[in-house]
């Protein structure tokens, strides 16, 4: 299997079969959103996760997400007790799909449609988990890992190099990694405010929306300089 970082470069390189004479990365930032101002504790009443691990999951109800390895990780969790609960905020073609295997298996999974408060479930979570099949810059991790949420994330893309040592990341595709990586977070207070810790750290190392601007301009510059 190809690695994470393997997997970006192809994008250079399809950029380049497809006529581009210049192909390169560059930082992009995502501007923070602001905190949520929804009491945690309410919002867990909310969404039934009172007295019981929360896991969120955002992100659109397509096969990219790998919502199907998810369900898969969650028929393990029916044994640990208390009972998790996931919520998985976001909408799309394969809705019906996963209501139906969430009811014939008896699955502790909510889908909460399309939300607005992202920030708040964040904050009212003990596990964020990102089960794509692909993702670049990925904008739950980013948010997580500023909202000093764990995460757990399949090594994919720029997964890796967006997050560092500050989350958990899995094989995509592995439902059984995914399912004891999250466990083993849900078990371990101490683990999981480590990855808070280390996430916010991470998240002081990303472009700010100045060195993103600032890369543009100079790229534009250098091109520029080339074309007189």
């Amino acid at each position: 299997m190809p690695s994470a970082r393997s997997e970006v470069y192809k994008g250079q390189d399809l950029a380049r079969l497809r006529g581009a004479r210049d192909a390169r990365l560059a930082p992009v930032t995502v501007p923070p959103a602001p905190p949520g101002d929804a009491d945690p504790g309410k919002v867990r009443a909310e969404l039934g996760a009172v007295d019981r691990p929360l896991i969120v999951a955002v992100g659109s109800l397509v096969a990219r997400r790998g919502y199907g390895v998810l369900l898969d990780a969650a028929r393990a969790w029916r044994a640990l007790e208390p009972l998790p609960l996931l919520v998985i905020a976001g909408e799309g073609e394969l809705r019906a799909d996963l209501s139906r295997r969430i009811g014939a298996e008896g699955l502790p999974v909510r889908l909460l449609g399309r939300r607005t408060d992202v920030p708040d479930l964040l904050a009212a979570a003990d596990v964020a988990v990102l089960p794509s099949r692909w993702e670049a810059r990925s904008l739950l991790a980013q948010e997580a890992l500023r909202n000093g949420v764990a995460l757990v994330a399949t090594k994919v893309g720029g997964v890796p190099e967006l997050v560092g040592d500050a989350a958990v990341l899995v094989p995509y595709g592995d439902a059984a990694a995914l399912s004891r990586a999250v466990a083993s977070l849900i078990a371990d207070p101490a683990r999981r405010a480590a990855l808070a810790a280390a996430g916010q750290v991470q998240a002081a190392t990303w472009p700010s929306e100045d060195d993103t601007v600032a890369q543009v301009l100079s790229v534009y510059d250098e091109l520029m300089e080339r074309g007189r």
